[in-house]
């Protein structure tokens, strides 16, 4: 389907709705809203002066030789990490698909790709509204999310660069290849890291019990078991460092002291250190330099920070350059999504209704995107950024690494299945083009068999995308450990070419193809 104007344009405001039923710019009292084709995009511009505008509606029709007569499946993307909750489905009209949506016939699992056809519409990335597609039997509707947080962004003359549409078709090839061109269509650049990024990471045995001594045990054992490799494997700290579980002040507590030596003693043991981070919690109030107007009115008592205020981002590049001065070279941010939404899960909107931000002339998106940029501009060229639960679309093409699936479990072999498998192969589409595609951990602590852990380490290590993993001490014997570092081994340079065959038909595939052969994994082996 080339790409053309919408047939049905909406445009609803705080306390109105404007309809119009043919493709031409709209002009109503201050409202403007303009479309212009070239090189084959669609780009959406909108303006008005104290109208608090809400949702923008575009609908395409099929004409005749646009609609699908052979049956089809479609898969859409989600706002931030998938919950084990990814698919190609029917067409289910009430189903909305974030981002862009994959249209195709036939199926992956068949190795011959003679016959296929799979159309992708999308948006390029870094837009700035939250988008959404639904499709039906006679045609496709787009929904521009353009509020200040639940309320209209009210643009005071300013022209609103909405987003940049994309409708491409690809023939003769297996879905999987069409989704990764269109994503390279969605995000022609990024900022991919000049190495491959993988190591170890303490949550998932330690569940934020731990100290600077543990830290410095575990960094020696990824460390030996990453000896003689050329590529240096990240240690990541994650949550407990600080003097509060999952929140502020950024200061360290007393089980780790010295946040500068603890980076140089990593250093030392040759791998890349790094830590977690929570940028925009304040519930224990201990943040001396927080005003009141720095409270996120969604949130009670403004116990989130609300990062469209000026000195909000101020304070962030201050936590940020004292981590990149301490001498980590990672940071994995997190909570962020649920800091601005209150939830972990969302459908058709992101953000609910009845509070703005700081500035009520950006969108959310707007002040999603700034924040993300000002973590990543203080961070320098020399530290990574690993977002976590942070929105995919934005972050993508700015971060070099994201995690794309719920979190798995070192404890609950389902969790692990449902959050891990999902998310790897459903996102692993954009792995290496939106960011290094981070599908979670390993989780060892001898609760979940190694028979289970086994493949999941494997697909991991020889999927292209990195590998974490987090090991009690102790837990493995020598085979065991020996097969950990074969994994290291292979994923230090991310050299395999691998993906799902049966992911159109299977929420958690079994039938991989890796470096041309193809493997099976039986991830219900648990339950036979």
């Amino acid at each position: 389907m080339d790409i053309r104007s919408p047939d049905t344009i909406t445009v609803l405001t705080e306390t109105d709705s404007y309809k119009q039923y043919f493709s031409d710019d709209l002009r109503i009292n201050d409202i403007g809203l303009f479309f212009d084709i070239k090189n084959g995009e669609l780009n959406v511009k909108i303006t008005a002066d104290q109208t608090p505008l809400k949702y923008l509606r575009l609908r395409w029709n099929f004409q005749k030789d646009e609609k699908r007569k052979e049956p089809i499946k479609i898969f859409g993307d989600t706002y931030d990490r998938f919950s084990a909750d990814a698919r190609w489905a029917g067409i289910e009209p009430a189903r909305p698909m974030p981002w862009y949506m994959l249209v195709s016939n036939g199926s992956d699992s068949v190795r011959n790709s003679i016959g296929r056809f799979t159309e992708g519409f999308g948006v390029k990335v870094q837009c700035n509204a939250f988008i959404y597609w639904k499709y039906d039997e006679g045609g496709f509707t787009l929904t521009a999310d353009i509020r200040n947080g639940g309320m209209g962004v009210i643009l005071e003359n300013r022209i609103l660069d909405v987003c940049t549409i994309l409708f491409e078709e690809y023939r003769d090839m297996s879905a999987f290849e069409a989704g990764r061109e269109f994503c390279r269509r969605m995000c022609p650049t990024n900022t991919l890291a000049d190495h491959k990024i993988y190591g170890s990471n303490n949550w998932y045995y330690a569940y934020g019990e731990s100290s600077r001594e543990e830290i410095i045990s575990d960094t020696e054992i990824v460390s030996d078991q990453c000896a003689g490799l050329e590529n240096i494997p990240y240690m990541v700290i994650d949550d407990g460092w600080q003097k509060h579980r999952v929140d502020a002040p950024w200061e360290s507590n007393e089980k780790f002291g010295d946040m500068k030596s603890l980076a140089d003693e990593m250093k030392k043991r040759n791998v890349r250190p790094g830590i977690w981070v929570r940028y925009l919690a304040n519930t224990y109030k201990e943040i001396p330099e927080v005003k009141p107007e720095w409270g996120m009115q969604r949130a009670a008592d403004a116990i989130i920070l609300d990062p469209s205020h000026p000195e909000v981002l101020d304070y962030i590049r201050r936590v940020t350059r004292k981590i990149v001065d301490w001498g980590f070279e990672l940071i994995k941010h997190d909570y962020s999504s649920f800091d601005f939404t209150g939830a972990f899960e969302y459908k058709d909107e992101f953000t609910k209704d009845g509070w703005h931000f700081y500035d009520k002339t950006k969108t959310t998106a707007e002040v999603i995107i700034k924040f993300y940029q000002t973590i990543k501009e203080a961070a320098g060229e020399n530290c990574i950024i690993l977002g976590c639960n942070t929105v995919s679309h934005l972050c993508a093409g700015m971060y070099e690494v994201n995690r794309t699936g719920n979190d798995t479990s070192g404890f609950e072999w389902a969790k692990t299945r449902m959050c891990g498998v999902n998310a790897l192969a459903f996102r692993l589409i954009q792995n290496g083009i939106f960011y290094m595609a981070d599908a979670d951990c390993v989780g060892i602590t001898g609760a979940i068999p190694w028979e289970l852990n086994r493949m999941w380490l494997d697909i991991l290590a020889r999927s292209g995308s990195p590998l974490f993993v987090s090991c009690k001490p102790g837990v493995l014997n020598d085979n065991e450990i020996a097969e950990l570092k074969e994994a290291w081994r292979i994923n230090s340079v991310q050299e395999n070419e691998c993906r799902p065959l049966d992911w159109m038909e299977n929420q958690y595939p079994a039938y991989w193809l890796i470096d041309g052969e193809e493997v099976f994994y039986d991830w219900f082996k648990d339950e036979k």
